[in-house]
């Protein structure tokens, strides 16, 4: 049985719909599929806020504007006569720890963790700070959303990392960095010299020393006694945005390509997405190869081709017709994929977006795609 469609405006239209999040794979048009139905939902009357990790800075070409950043700016060009708006901004990561710190801590405490070359170092490239950033951006949307009704939809895009799965796996991984061994180590000196002091303790910082160097070891030991009252409002913090994500008015869209590797990861995050109880709405497989428009199967194609060449080894048309055999084998191959996923998620509603004849630039482009997204059959 085919995979039922996928109404994307009736998703968009729903006002108990707060939050769309965008999901997949790393190269699989997240980010333009996010934007596009950020765009669509904003001239159906949304006031929308799109929230991209792309940092190709695609989107803010597409949608006119100079430069994204951490604040949400204003699209221009966009069509408001239905009473919608449109907000774009792009993660700015270590803003976004910085401005965590800054609410948790007394400001002499901040300063001291946020000069911190340890802190700057995390903050900026440790595995998981994008994604568990994402989240934490996320949260502050929906809370400003909620105290001064700003918005009514936030969309977001999320990371372009190796695994899908590493959005939801982020705040796991961050806090359990915080509460490891090695952290609890370092920390402890701070918590009890006179007891943790012992010789075997001086072993290991010896061989720490060595490894890391004697100052790296001290401001990782002070970023950490710093830090260490943090670590409870982190991990309320990521628990409180992990509820949200599973609440009733957060909607997953999984995006993949028509390819195995893109498919089969969708396929993991849809089994995860359910697995944690999260609303998923759909699958979107993008850059999809248009119909071929006509009845000559692959076979016919190769054989009349294979005629025409038997008397005429330079037939212009032989070459076509093999084009065309080329073509209907990837439709079909792409429509097997497709099939195989339905079959295992027979639930999942999907859309199908062709592919493009050129890079989505601007708006237009967007609002291509956006329909192209709500002209399921």
């Amino acid at each position: 049985m085919p995979a039922p469609a996928l109404d994307v405006d009736a998703l968009l239209d729903d006002r108990t719909t707060e939050i769309i999040v965008c999901c997949g794979a790393g190269g699989v048009g997240k980010t333009t599929t996010s934007a596009a139905l950020a765009l669509r939902a904003a001239e159906r009357g949304r006031k929308v806020v799109v929230l991209t990790i792309d940092p190709a800075r695609r989107l803010a070409q597409a949608m006119g504007i100079e430069q994204l950043d951490n604040t949400p700016r204003p699209v221009p060009s966009v069509d408001a006569q239905a009473g919608g708006s449109l907000d774009a901004m792009m993660l700015d990561m270590k803003r976004t720890f910085d401005e965590v710190v800054e609410s948790q801590a007394s400001p002499e405490k901040a300063k001291q963790i946020l000069e911190n070359p340890f802190y700057i170092a995390l903050s900026s490239s440790f595995a998981g700070t994008q994604e568990y950033m994402a989240m934490e951006k996320l949260g502050q949307l929906h809370r400003q959303a909620l105290a001064d009704g700003s918005h009514d939809l936030i969309v977001v895009d999320t990371p372009p990392s190796r695994s899908a799965l590493d959005f939801l796996d982020a705040p796991e991984r961050l806090s359990s960095f915080l509460d490891g061994r090695f952290i609890r180590l370092l920390l402890a000196p701070a918590r009890g010299p006179a007891r943790l002091m012992t010789a075997g303790f001086s072993v290991v910082t010896n061989a720490l020393t060595k490894v890391l160097g004697a100052q790296v070891l001290r401001d990782m030991q002070t970023f950490i006694a710093a830090f260490d009252t943090l670590f409870g409002g982190f991990r309320q913090r990521a628990d409180t945005t992990f509820a949200l994500l599973q609440a009733d008015g957060t909607a997953f869209l999984v995006i993949a390509a028509p390819e195995p590797d893109a498919l089969r990861e969708a396929a993991y995050f849809v089994d995860r997405l359910t697995d944690d109880d999260m609303p998923l709405a759909g699958l979107v497989v993008n850059r999809a190869s248009p119909s071929a428009r006509t009845e000559l199967s692959a076979e016919a194609a190769i054989t009349a081709a294979d005629r025409l060449q038997s008397g005429d080894s330079s037939s212009l048309t032989a070459g076509l017709l093999r084009l065309h055999a080329d073509r209907v084998r990837i439709i079909e191959r792409e429509k097997h994929l497709r099939d195989r996923f339905a079959a295992a998620h027979p639930r999942v509603p999907t859309a199908v977006v062709p592919a493009m004849a050129s890079d989505v630039h601007d708006l237009d482009g967007l609002r291509a795609i956006g329909e192209s997204l709500a002209q399921q059959r």
